[in-house]
Order: structure tokens, then C-alpha cells, then sequence
């Protein structure tokens, strides 16, 4: 087997970089800062939305079915939210920051008052970042953490659920739920059965979406896994948009510039920058990919 370590690895969320601009994918992924060798982050108020209300909901998977919901959501959420109040959430005034809280309080109301599967038996992968060669010979790894795993007994299988916090629906080619399919496919045991979207902000269950081909899905994501690895194996990085750039790659090159305000360290050991248009910018986009 080859060296895990020498490996590229490659994640739905480092994909998507990768497809919208390959130089963001590059200084999202693989730039160090030369002073720190840590890798940077932009932060912005969407993201700072969708990490919380993840962490609050994906810590109930770890607890009894009975125990989840002895202790308020709300609770819950005031206790994270304070790791991303102010700068460190990309909010450019308490304003803003208050109306994205009050976007979070109303989703995990949503969930408390139809928690469905929430309620059920969960399957939790050990792995602190479940894992596989998707291709061994290509020396390429496909990586990534899913949402909620239910348990279905009936059929010893599972149901793949990712929430999601933005206000888009998810475009039908996102190679999301193939590569989930695939991740829970090879990193544990059961079968899936069924695969969700839950957009929390709106629904109040779950919306089933089709089971992909698992060789299909395989193709597809191999393929593109393989444009990221030849990409890192030229160093070639260039933004679809041409020499001008895209939003993407022209915000997180102002902190190369230095055109950013240093705001600290996240859990993940990456440094985290502040630019104010970015956090108007992150108005509409997708709150959080994993």
C-alpha cells in the first residue's frame, strides 16, 4: 500500500475549490504562510453561521437517543457562539452579527420542534476524519465528515443526512452526496439506503434525494481527483477567469498582500483573517462545506 502521507487528499469541500478556481484551491489548500507554515482562512459571517449550528447538531450524535435533547438547542448554541462573536465570525458590525444569531436560534428551533431522525439511532464512523484509497495506484485519498448517519433497523443500513444552513438549494451536479455515498460506502460497515438533504432554515424534515450509481460516482470523483493531483504535481494553479482572477483567489491573495487583518488562530491551526467585503460578499453564498 502506498504512503498515506506522501498521498494527495482530496475532500468534497477541497473539490469544489478545486472546480470553481483552481488558485483558490491552491491557497485555500496547499499555501502555507512562510512565517508561520500554517495554512490561512478568510472568515466571514455565513461561515461562522454554519460551523455553529453544525457543531451544536453533530454533538448530538455522540449522546444516548433520550439524552439529545434533555438540554436546549439554544443553550447549546449560545455556548458556541461565542468562539465566533466579532471578528473572529467576519462580522463587520453587532448588527450583523445578531441578525446571523437570530438566523441559527430559528433553525434550531426548526430542528427542536421536528427533530425526527435526530431522535433515532445514529451511527458514528470512529475515525476522527473517515478516510479511503479511492485509488491506490493513483496514490489518491478521499476524505471528508458526514453530517448524521440514522440507523435504519429494519434493514441494518443507514441514512445519510447533510444539513444544510445557506439559502441556496444545492445544485443537482454538486459531486456532494456521490462522494458521501462513497466515503460511508468504504469506511464502514452498513449499506445506505437513503440520502437527505435537511435545509433547516425552511423544511422541517429531511428531503430524500436519489441513490447514485456507486460506479458512476466513483468515475466522477476519481476524475476530478486526478485534475487536483496533476495540478499539485505541476504546480499549476490558474483561476478560471484568466489573469484578472475570480472573487474567490482575488480575496484570499490580499493576505499574502497583506491587505488583511491577522485575527487569530482557529482549532484546525490555520490563520484566520478578517476583510470587511468579504464578509458582505458571504451574504448569499453556501454557509459551510465539509
Amino acid at each position: 500500500m502506498p504512503d498515506k502521507f506522501s498521498a494527495t487528499w482530496v475532500s468534497h469541500s477541497s473539490m469544489s475549490d478545486f472546480l470553481k478556481c483552481p488558485k483558490a484551491y491552491y491557497l485555500n489548500n496547499v499555501y502555507r504562510d512562510p512565517r508561520t507554515n500554517h495554512k490561512i482562512q478568510i472568515v466571514s459571517p455565513a461561515l461562522a453561521l454554519g460551523q455553529t449550528v453544525h457543531q451544536v447538531l453533530e454533538s448530538l450524535s455522540v449522546l444516548p437517543t433520550q439524552e439529545r435533547f434533555k438540554r436546549s438547542l439554544l443553550d447549546r448554541f449560545s455556548e458556541v457562539w461565542k468562539n465566533v462573536s466579532g471578528k473572529r465570525g467576519g462580522f463587520t458590525s453587532a448588527s450583523q452579527e445578531a441578525q446571523y444569531k437570530e438566523r441559527g436560534i430559528e433553525m434550531l428551533r426548526n430542528v427542536s420542534n421536528n427533530p425526527g431522525p435526530l431522535l433515532k439511532m445514529a451511527v458514528k464512523i470512529k475515525a476522527d476524519l473517515p478516510h479511503y484509497w479511492i485509488s491506490e495506484q493513483d496514490e489518491i485519498i478521499l476524505c471528508g465528515k458526514v453530517d448524521w448517519l440514522e440507523y435504519i433497523p429494519e434493514d441494518d443500513s443507514v441514512h445519510i443526512i447533510d444539513f444544510k444552513t445557506g439559502k441556496r438549494e444545492e445544485d443537482a451536479r454538486s459531486l456532494q452526496l456521490p462522494i458521501y455515498s462513497l466515503l460511508v460506502h468504504n469506511t464502514q460497515g452498513r449499506k445506505v439506503s437513503k440520502l437527505s438533504y435537511w435545509y433547516i432554515a425552511t423544511s422541517a424534515e429531511p428531503v430524500e434525494k436519489p441513490l447514485p450509481d456507486l460506479e458512476l460516482a466513483y468515475d466522477q470523483v476519481l476524475q476530478v481527483a486526478k485534475q487536483v493531483k496533476l495540478a499539485r504535481k505541476l504546480g499549476r494553479f490558474k483561476c478560471n477567469h484568466g489573469e484578472m482572477g475570480c472573487f474567490s483567489c482575488k480575496q484570499l491573495e490580499k493576505i499574502i498582500k497583506g491587505e488583511a487583518e491577522f485575527i487569530g488562530e482557529n482549532e484546525y491551526h490555520q490563520d484566520m483573517y478578517f476583510i470587511p467585503d468579504t464578509a458582505a460578499q458571504a451574504e448569499e453564498e453556501e454557509s459551510y462545506l465539509l
